[in-house]
């Protein structure tokens, strides 16, 4: 009897553990995981802050909430099992008045529907017992948020895939996906080819253009936001003890500046939001004509930019000036000045956007036959990749889980 094959296109953490996954439940099969640079985590894994979200925004009984509170166990138990740091340093939000104090009563709604464990909401003198640093009329801690190093997750998660005897082929960029008989005709840029009984498409920036090789709808397409940050200097890592996060605006589509500790001991302060001059630009100087004319010229993003466009010009600035950026980081550690700090590192947010402008905020996974693509996978997508990988490939085997 032949032995069922699949391919995974993507070498991020969700295409490796989507990869993983498939040889855990089929260890006969032949799996195989492509990746167009000659590394894995390149992009999105590569550039991410590093955050295990423990669940407090998203909306109960979303794919977001359920797959992140499931995806927080099994990346803890995997980091356990692979001796990797997991550092439950804990998250603060700060209400910096009256009205984001009111806020904070419905996360924490959310947050205890969606199982997240302590949860507490904390007025100005505890705030300061947990970051003495921070000012603010009132907080919500979550204790067991937590760091890791997603790109290091990602290269165990491929021995994982090779020593289970799959395959990793880096340097396979796809341009091409045709049936061929009962199989799936995977081309590459320079002539390699790959067959496959099913496939699996995990391409993060790419996301709807490896897509649409396959037939998919060009709805929602991909716009690319840069987030930029700077590093505290040494001398003034002690500003921060854990995870510093603003109380988000419903208003607006993005959290805001916060500070993230790392587990190299690094602190980083941001992100902003601007839109990327190129899928995979990671700064001014990468600028991309067919990037540019797919974000503009989409009826989504004319959309979007109508609606937020005072927002995206604030960001723009915060870009420009690095006063302005720390300034916003101020409003909640106000001992920080532009001194403390140094240029950062940048990363590129594949955010999907519908025709009608809004933003794509679930997870969103299509099927066309043999065919699976992952076309919407934001934060926390990190987090919760060994879930959405559970639930990747129950849809794919038609297992009943999925339908949970």
């Amino acid at each position: 009897m032949k032995q069922p094959s699949y391919a995974v296109v993507g070498g991020g953490i969700l295409g490796a553990a989507t990869a993983r996954r498939l040889l855990q439940l089929q260890p006969e099969a032949s799996v195989t995981l492509l990746e167009k640079e000659p590394v894995l985590a390149e992009h999105q894994t590569g550039h991410n802050s590093g955050v295990v979200h423990a669940g407090l925004y998203y909306t109960p009984g979303s794919l977001k909430a359920k797959l992140c509170r499931r995806g927080v166990g099994l990346l803890q138990e995997f980091c356990a099992e692979h001796e990797l740091t997991y550092d439950e340093c804990g998250k603060v939000l700060v209400a910096l008045d009256e009205a984001e104090k009111s806020r904070l009563a419905d996360i924490k709604e959310r947050a205890v529907a969606n199982g997240v464990p302590g949860v507490r909401e904390l007025d100005a003198a505890e705030l300061r017992e947990i970051e003495p640093h921070v000012t603010g009329v009132a907080g919500l801690h979550s204790p067991h948020t937590a760091i890791v190093d997603y790109a290091a997750v990602t290269r165990a998660m491929a021995k994982d895939i090779t020593d289970a005897g799959g395959t990793v082929r880096t340097s396979f960029e796809v341009t091409g996906l045709r049936q061929d008989g009962q199989q799936t005709l995977i081309r590459g840029s320079d002539g390699q080819e790959e067959r496959a009984d099913q496939v699996v498409l995990c391409a993060g920036l790419q996301s709807d253009r490896v897509a649409a090789l396959a037939g998919d709808e060009p709805d929602p397409r991909i716009v690319p936001f840069r987030g930029e940050y700077y590093l505290l200097r040494p001398e003034r890592r002690d500003l921060v003890r854990g995870l510093i996060y603003p109380v988000p605006d419903p208003r607006y589509p993005f959290l805001g500046v916060h500070m993230t500790p790392r587990v190299d001991g690094e602190v980083m302060v941001g992100p902003n939001a601007v839109l990327a001059l190129a899928r995979e630009g990671y700064g001014w100087s990468r600028v991309s004509a067919r990037d540019l004319r797919d974000a503009v010229g989409w009826p989504g993003f004319r959309r979007f930019a109508a609606k937020h466009w005072l927002t995206g010009a604030t960001e723009m600035l915060g870009s420009l000036s690095k006063q302005r950026f720390i300034g916003a980081a101020r409003r909640y550690v106000p001992e920080l000045t532009t001194a403390d700090v140094v240029s950062g590192p940048r990363g590129v947010r594949a955010q999907a956007l519908d025709a009608d402008g809004s933003l794509v905020d679930d997870f969103r996974i299509n099927r066309r036959g043999p065919v699976l693509s992952v076309r919407n996978a934001p934060s926390p997508a990190a987090t919760s990749s060994l879930a959405i990988a559970e639930y990747i490939v129950d849809t794919l085997l038609d297992r009943k889980e999925a339908a949970a």
